[in-house]
């Protein structure tokens, strides 16, 4: 993997789909039981079946990652789903179609510059709007993985969503500083958004000790085993589809 921070950073301008892409992320209290009785709970966009979600137009279905017994909860709008428990997991979906200027922007770009240039001007305004002070700590592209991916890892102050569950620190005036994992890729016409809280930076607090390379490592194998999860629907009549999937999808 190639280390594009710099690449990243002189790229960020401010531009802003339609609706705010990870609003969500904040939502939890929205959230539907995994296993919720008849008629209880807000209702999904998607659907649950069985142990699998499937997102609206079922353009993609995936693996619940979290457990009812752990107090595991789904929660999502048209575009995104987000999967959260009592513990230590956070783990969300963002899938958006790509209109003629985001095919255009593909194709001129690359899928390198495709993916740092969607995620600065789209996807990082939002979490700073809901978490001013955030930064993005490293960027990495992988080009192996999900036929070109770009690993993100952000910071943001305030935004854990296992600040209630904190351990408390003797000297702790300030909030946690929450660190996520991101990776952007591109598949049969979307543009996907996978993002992943590394819980234990908060919940563990002074007997916390990974380095950055750790937690990097940590979020970058969640990551990837979480998209191994998704399962892509791939219609017969789409003209851009490939024959196989790439490595590593289903």
């Amino acid at each position: 993997m190639k280390a594009i921070l710099p690449t990243f950073l002189a790229m960020i301008t401010i531009r802003r789909l339609p609706a705010v892409l990870f609003l969500l992320a904040a939502a939890t209290a929205l959230a539907q039981p995994v296993a919720p009785a008849a008629n209880s709970g807000p209702v999904l966009h998607g659907r649950i079946d069985g142990n699998y979600y499937v997102s609206p137009g079922m353009i993609y279905r995936i693996e619940i990652p979290v457990s009812p017994k752990l107090g595991g909860q789904v929660s999502d709008t048209d575009d995104v789903v987000t999967f959260i428990d009592d513990f230590n997991v956070h783990l969300s979906v963002a899938c958006f179609p790509q209109d003629a200027t985001q095919r255009w922007e593909l194709a001129t770009r690359g899928t390198k510059d495709y993916c740092v240039y969607f995620f600065s001007n789209y996807v990082l305004p939002d979490f700073q709007q809901m978490f001013p002070g955030t930064s993005v700590e490293s960027a990495r592209y992988a080009p192996d993985l999900m036929d070109g991916a770009l690993l993100i890892y952000t910071l943001l102050p305030g935004g854990s969503m296992f600040a209630d569950k904190a351990a408390v620190l003797p000297n702790a005036a300030k909030a946690p500083i929450a660190k996520r994992g991101n990776l952007v890729f591109v598949y049969l016409g979307h543009i996907y958004v996978l993002s992943s809280e590394l819980a234990e930076r908060v919940t563990e607090g002074s007997k916390y000790h990974k380095t950055t390379a750790e937690e990097d490592e940590i979020l970058r194998q969640r990551l990837i085993d979480f998209a191994g999860k998704i399962g892509f629907n791939t219609p017969a009549d789409d003209k851009s589809a490939k024959g196989t999937a790439p490595a590593g999808r289903r």
